[in-house]
Formats: structure tokens, C-alpha cells, sequence
């Protein structure tokens, strides 16, 4: 296959879902030989979570302040202005992994900046603001070709607006993640003071409404009647979308039940933690918790899997499109008494030695170089479509 040159488009350099399939994918594409650029409109200073084995193009931008609505639109400007100029790089694929970047790629095929692009849906967000739910739609209705990272998203995107989505899916790292135990898990449990004796808790994704932190946190005192010494880490959290009323609401909930909040306390709440922690608090943990409401896969349930970490999800897709019944903890999300029992279950019941096959199965399914020579073809019958000569 000739060299191709790929702009991979992403929305933010924090340690999202979508930001993490975009990278690693990038990343697999350029092994296999070819040319791919990771490009993110960054503010001044910061940079992608962790480093990147393929060029990187951060572009510029300004001061944001305002309401949600001018700083989407001023990211969505960004792109459009940086892509307009003469002496930006051309690519032969364009490749959006979220709204913002996709409704960039839009406008740019409008004018005839760009000959089309590829955009993956990873989920949809509900928005009451008209532009934002405009911006939204715009980033996939006019793609060239639509893509889903599981079959639940697939199926609702035909459902919902008649596009015919191809999916394809995401990848585990199992270098990155293993059972295997490394010098740096100690020194992460000693600063973050895991060292109450009782089961650890992990839940990732930060406090917002549909990773379910409120359902979680109501579990999670349940749990403390059976097992007093029981830790909660919420991880993550850096997102472009307003949850301030959600995070307000689980703060009361934890004033209210009296439950310590800190280092070495029942509940740590870390925010966004460097990306070498991830393994290790994987392997610390006694299981996931991670009953979504709303989710596009689930990237971190295969993570903590192949970490040798039970994983507790709810019985609803995507999790039931790529989960066997044996792989996981099965749970209402939406009964916080269920979540509870699930987590008694993974630390007093689940067969963890059977983690192992699990893991071996899960990592040769969606493996990233699969994914990559996946996309290849994509990108191939999108170019030979067009009737375009490349070198």
C-alpha cells in the first residue's frame, strides 16, 4: 500500500476516551508505515497527557473565557483557521474523532479546503443549546464516511439519522497494561495513602451524570456497613463540558453521609493523575466500578481487565456488545443497592483466577494493530472512490 499521509483530528490533550482511541490509533497507523499527524487545538502550555510516537501538531489557542457555547465555537474556529492557510500541510485523509474537529472538517469541505473527511462517532451528547446540538449533527452528517467504535452507537446512528456507520473497534495496550506488579504501584499507594486494609474501589471518568458518580457514591456507602475499611478513588475528570450542577449535587451528598474525603481517607478524589499512575492503580484496585448510564465502549473495562482487576458494569450496551457473561460483574446503573451488591461480589465472589483467559481473549480481539489495518482499508476504498492518484 503506498505511504499515506493522515491527519488524526482530536478534541483535547486530557486523557478522555475518544483522545486516548485517537492517539493509539495514530500511533498503530504510523507502525504500520505511514504518515500520521496527531493534531489538537491546545491552550498555551499544554500538551498531549502522555508522549506520542507520531508528529504532533498543537494548534494555537486563544485566551478561552465565556459561556460553554463561545468556547466550543472558538475551538471549532481554531481548526477552520488553521487548515485555511496556504502553507499548512495537506493530507490525503482527514480523520475527525469528535464533534469539535468534525464540525471544523465540515465547514473546511464546504468551502473546498478539504476533499472530505472520516469522522468516528464514539457517543452522542444530548445538548439543550441549539448550536451545540447543530454542531454536533454537523460533525457526522457530513462526513464522507461514519464510523462507530461499537455496534450499540452503530445501530443508533442508523436509527436515529439514517447513516449507515461502519464499526470498528478499539484496541487495549498490553504493554501498557498487565497484572504483572511494578516498582511504581508501591509508591503510588503510599501517596495516595491505599492503606486502610479493606478493598479498593476504582471508578475513572471523573464526576459527571453519566458515569454515574452519585448512583456509585450512594453504593459505595452501602458497602461501608459491610466493609468499614473500604477505599473509593474517583480518577479523572478533565472535560470540556460543564458538570458543575452534577458536581455540585454529589459534593452535598458527601457532606451529608460524613464520609472523609482526602488521602488515606474512604473517598479520594484525585482529578486527572499523570499518565504512569493508570497501570498502577489499576493493579491496586480490588475492581472497577463503572456502572455508565451513557458510554461510547468503555476503553478503561478492558484496561482494568487485562490488569488482572474484576470490572463492574452495567447490563445495558455497549458493555453487552463485547462482554461475555463470564467477563465482568453485571449491574443495574440505575439501582444503586444492585452496584453495591456487585461490589461485594467482585471482592468476596469473583473467580479472578479466570482473569487471565479473559484477558488473553479480550487483548487478541481488539488489539490497536487490527484496528489500524482495519482503518487502512477504509481509508484506501475512500481514495480509490474519489479516483485520486497518490504517491
Amino acid at each position: 500500500m503506498p505511504r499515506l499521509r493522515i491527519a488524526m483530528l482530536t478534541h483535547s490533550v486530557n486523557p478522555r476516551g475518544g483522545v486516548v482511541h485517537a492517539m493509539q490509533l495514530a500511533e498503530a497507523i504510523q507502525d504500520l508505515g505511514h504518515d500520521v499527524t496527531l493534531i489538537v487545538a491546545a491552550e498555551p502550555g499544554k500538551n498531549f497527557f502522555r508522549a506520542v510516537r507520531c508528529r504532533t501538531t498543537l494548534i494555537p489557542l486563544p485566551g478561552l473565557s465565556g459561556d460553554l457555547v463561545a468556547t466550543i465555537g472558538r475551538r471549532i474556529q481554531a481548526y477552520i483557521d488553521y487548515f485555511s492557510q496556504s502553507d499548512t500541510d495537506t493530507f490525503d485523509i482527514y480523520h475527525a474523532q469528535d464533534a469539535i474537529s468534525g464540525c471544523a472538517m465540515a465547514e473546511l469541505s464546504e468551502r473546498g479546503i478539504i476533499d472530505g473527511f472520516v469522522r468516528t462517532l464514539h457517543h452522542l451528547d444530548r445538548f439543550d443549546d441549539t448550536s451545540l446540538a447543530n454542531w454536533q449533527n454537523r460533525s457526522f452528517v457530513a462526513a464522507q464516511h461514519v464510523l462507530c467504535v461499537s455496534r450499540d452507537w452503530r445501530d443508533k446512528l442508523h436509527k436515529q439519522h439514517r447513516i449507515a456507520a461502519t464499526q470498528v473497534n478499539n484496541g487495549v495496550d498490553v504493554q501498557r497494561y498487565s497484572p504483572t506488579p511494578q516498582a511504581h504501584d508501591e509508591t503510588l499507594r503510599q501517596s495516595l495513602d491505599l492503606t486502610r486494609g479493606g478493598p479498593i474501589f476504582l471508578t475513572v471518568g471523573g464526576i459527571e451524570s453519566r458515569k454515574n458518580t452519585l448512583r456509585i457514591f450512594a453504593a459505595f456507602r452501602e458497602v461501608l456497613l459491610h466493609r468499614p475499611n473500604a477505599q473509593l478513588v474517583i480518577v479523572g475528570g478533565a472535560s470540556l463540558l460543564n458538570h458543575h450542577e452534577y458536581r455540585q449535587r454529589f459534593d452535598d451528598a458527601v457532606a451529608e453521609s460524613g464520609i472523609q474525603e482526602g488521602h488515606g481517607r474512604p473517598l479520594i478524589i484525585t482529578g486527572p493523575l499523570p499518565n504512569a499512575d493508570m497501570p498502577s492503580l489499576f493493579r491496586q484496585a480490588d475492581a472497577l466500578v463503572f456502572p455508565s448510564l451513557t458510554e461510547g465502549f468503555g476503553l478503561v473495562v478492558l484496561e482494568a481487565i487485562v490488569s488482572g482487576t474484576p470490572a463492574i458494569v452495567s447490563l445495558r450496551p455497549p458493555f453487552t456488545d463485547y462482554l461475555q457473561h463470564q467477563d465482568c460483574i453485571w449491574t443495574d446503573p440505575e439501582d444503586s443497592a444492585a452496584i453495591a451488591n456487585a461490589m461485594l461480589t467482585a471482592v468476596d465472589d469473583f473467580p479472578t483466577d479466570s482473569l487471565p483467559t479473559i484477558a488473553r481473549r479480550l487483548s487478541e480481539e481488539f488489539s490497536w494493530a487490527q484496528s489500524a489495518n482495519t482503518h487502512l482499508e477504509i481509508y484506501r476504498s475512500l481514495i480509490n472512490a474519489k479516483g485520486t492518484h497518490h504517491a
